[in-house]
């Protein structure tokens, strides 16, 4: 099946890297002009130059998720630019410091939580303003494996994935019947700079020993991501919305 998303709009937030690099790079290579967008704005133009370079439509704009005006600004850009957005990719996040419940700071409960789940929350806000006018749109939110289950020292970060599948299913039930589809993918331990920086840290033995827990026996890459959220935001998933896709190798069925 060929997935074509030609005239058709698409943004990624956290789309400098990892992830949302390798899901921006699909749509651009299936037709779409694509907004990459990320805090760490030289990148994301970096990045939109690259597939300007190989003759794909894409900008790149500078945005932190958890400043709402700045949220705003980057999807008016994105319709300001290419006259309207159908499809959204909201993957902008970050770790939490691990910590038992007892020690986590409310310093990062709050940093973690602005970018993880309110940072999702003001992206759907924008983006639902313009697909409503449109009448059509597709929004995939990024949650986590993190987001179905528990995980000692990591409560901070898997309570906000929690909460951006109850945001996902939220917003399905209210734009179901205004030709709006929103799902969630659940990613499993992919290899991307976020899990380099987690080895960094000391959690290598860890990522080692889940990695061990997965029934395919290895990590997932990127691009796999990358494939599950453009199928959701094509028809060819047309009759799916509020569904939140494990995309973890089988770990999830343990």
């Amino acid at each position: 099946m060929k997935i074509s998303f030609e005239n058709q709009v698409a943004l990624v937030t956290g789309a400098a890297s990892g992830i949302g690099l390798a899901t921006a790079q699909a749509f651009a290579k299936a037709g779409a002009a694509v907004a990459i967008a990320d805090i760490n704005g030289a990148a994301a133009r970096a990045a939109a130059a690259e597939l300007e370079k190989a003759g794909y439509k894409a900008i790149g704009i500078e945005c932190n998720v958890a400043d709402s005006e700045q949220v705003e600004a980057m999807v008016e850009m994105t319709v300001s630019t290419f006259g309207r957005l159908d499809a959204a990719f909201n993957n902008a996040g970050v770790q939490n410091i691990l910590a038992e419940t007892a020690d986590a700071t409310e310093e990062d409960f709050d940093r973690v939580t602005s970018i993880n789940l309110r940072g999702v929350w003001a992206s759907m806000k924008f983006e639902l303003r313009h697909m409503r006018k449109q009448g059509s749109g597709t929004i995939v939110n990024c949650s986590s494996l993190g987001g179905l289950v528990g995980g000692a020292e990591r409560g901070t970060y898997h309570s906000a994935k929690h909460g951006v599948i109850g945001l996902t299913k939220s917003a399905a039930l209210e734009y179901a019947a205004r030709n709006i589809r929103v799902n969630a993918v659940c990613p499993g331990l992919i290899w991307t700079p976020m899990a380099d920086q987690m080895v960094a840290s000391g959690q290598g033995d860890a990522l080692a020993g889940m990695t061990k827990m997965i029934p395919m026996g290895r990590h997932g890459r990127a691009e796999e991501i990358a494939n599950s959220v453009l199928w959701l935001c094509n028809d060819a998933s047309s009759y799916i919305t509020g569904q939140s896709i494990s995309v973890d190798g089988g770990f999830i069925m343990r």
